[in-house]
């Protein structure tokens, strides 16, 4: 199985941990080791071929992070042209150098994931599907509580029940609470964590029937000699910006969906974070130096300046970050809310 690891995005509900020239993936967020390096961890457990698709931006910060992988292995767009162009030009390159059958995953690098046999397996499983039915086949995440963050899937018809792999009856958006509490109770709704499995030969029979333009754009970038020639570049950027879900996932004629045999997060925001790190007796997650802290509990406090001190007296279920690009102090159960802000300050 090939991996190509998407790593984009901007993470700004982690302002401001999280900048436009240092986005979340590259950070060390859970461990010693960044989101992006802990993905490469997972993907390499799939297959030896690992390609990242990343923005020119930040290609020579994603390259330092992954020395073990050679230059050919990281694919660089010259703009950011959304999740639909990136996969369109990471399925160029596949065709270029591999067979054409050969099952492709897609995964993201700033998910947070534990069980890394579990995370195999489910691919392996979805690789097959893929392989066996000529579908696009997806893995979905079974919901833990009522999200109205995520988009979910409606399974329908049971292809493989030991291997928890079912027909895809359709999509569903980011609900309100009362309709993903309806979600969760009915037991046949998945998380859609946007992992999904095919071949170029797959996808592209996918895209003929349902998304014509994708193909069109595809064969577009394969009349090209030279991947990342100017020519290759400019047809590149002469693409409008479009999110593959939207784009042909949900409008696929035929999806299956694997059941998740794994735990996950995509850490979106700073209560995400503190669900995931270590934790004191009382709830407390610290990290760095000079922080000065009474009678306080659930707070998740990060300090990168060491010269500052930072104090927190009485306080519970608050986020207070100090970085060279901004303080937050924020209440956590809110704390998605700083995109908003990181917004502001980027326009």
């Amino acid at each position: 199985m090939i991996t190509i690891i998407i790593a984009g995005g901007s993470g700004t509900r982690l302002w401001p941990l999280s900048t436009p020239k240092y986005p979340k993936h590259l950070l060390k967020l859970t461990g010693e080791r960044t989101l992006l390096q802990t993905a490469y961890d997972r993907a390499s457990k799939l297959g030896d071929t690992i390609y990242i698709v990343t923005e020119a931006s930040h290609s020579d910060l994603v390259r330092k992070q992954l020395p073990e992988l050679s230059d050919s292995a990281f694919l660089i767009e010259p703009g950011r042209r959304g999740t639909a162009h990136c996969i369109v030009f990471a399925l160029d390159v596949v065709a270029r150098n591999h067979d054409l059958d050969e099952p492709i995953a897609f995964v993201h690098s700033d998910h947070h994931v534990r069980d890394i046999g579990g995370f195999a397996r489910s691919f392996t499983t979805a690789a097959k599907t893929s392989q066996k039915n000529n579908q696009i086949t997806l893995i979905g995440i079974e919901p833990t509580f009522p999200s109205t963050i995520f988009g979910y899937i409606e399974r329908d018809g049971v292809i493989n029940a030991g291997q928890g792999v079912f027909s895809v009856e359709s999509f569903k958006e980011k609900p309100d609470y009362e309709t993903a509490k309806k979600y969760v109770a009915s037991g046949n709704y998945l998380w859609n964590c946007g992992y999904f499995v095919g071949s170029v030969n797959t996808f592209m029979d996918e895209m003929r029937l349902s998304a014509p333009n994708l193909q069109s754009d595809f064969e577009k970038l394969a009349s090209i000699t030279k991947v990342g020639s100017k020519e290759y570049n400019d047809a590149y950027l002469s693409f409008d910006n479009q999110v593959i879900d939207i784009a042909l996932i949900e409008k696929a004629r035929s999806l299956a969906v694997v059941s998740a045999s794994f735990d996950w997060m995509d850490i979106g925001s700073f209560k995400d974070l503190h669900d995931v790190v270590p934790q004191d007796e009382y709830g407390n997650y610290f990290s760095g130096e000079n922080i000065h802290t009474i009678d306080v509990e659930n707070v998740f406090v990060r300090n990168e300046e060491s010269d500052k001190p930072i104090a927190v007296i009485g306080l519970d279920n608050v986020v207070v970050v100090n970085t060279p690009d901004g303080i937050l102090v924020s209440r956590k159960d809110i704390s998605h809310r700083t995109g908003e802000v990181a917004k502001k300050l980027q326009g």
